[in-house]
């Protein structure tokens, strides 16, 4: 009977009897193993290789290994207690450490985020303390022929 897998399942076999698992070892048991053996190799390979491919480079190394594991989150929780060697962490930097927005900045996310806003007021410059003094008329006309239309 042919299981149509990769994985050699006579050697399983032999290991689970080696390593005395249990008395007696059903002939279904390795090529149950062999496949979801067979299975971890390929998805763990595949998100390896997309890691390379990404960093544009031809060959897995460990650290496209890390990345493929801790960034996949069954993958994670299943290896969570291994090592990967020359595999690195995972690239990450506290919120607390990055430098904080300035008002200006604050001022135009605002801006940005709300577009009807952002379309009364193209071409008005922010300053650090706000906005410019006559915004209000500008917002008043612009409002007031969009309502009449």
């Amino acid at each position: 009977m042919k299981s149509g897998l990769q994985f050699p399942v006579g050697r399983v076999h032999r290991f689970l009897k080696q390593g005395r698992y249990a008395s007696r070892i059903s002939a279904g048991a390795p090529v149950y193993l062999a496949a979801v053996l067979e299975y971890l190799c390929t998805e763990i390979l595949e998100l390896a290789g997309n890691a390379a491919r990404d960093n544009k480079k031809a060959r897995i190394i460990p650290r496209h290994l890390q990345l493929a594991v801790r960034n996949d989150e069954k993958l994670n929780k299943l290896l969570a207690d291994v090592t990967i060697a020359a595999g690195g962490v995972l690239p990450n930097i506290h919120s607390v450490l990055l430098p904080k927005k300035s008002k200006k900045e604050k001022a135009q996310l605002a801006v940005r985020n709300d577009d009807e806003l952002h379309e009364l007021l193209t071409g008005v410059t922010i300053t650090a303390g706000g906005v410019l003094p006559n915004i209000h008329s500008v917002l008043l006309s612009k409002k007031f022929k969009k309502d009449k239309a």
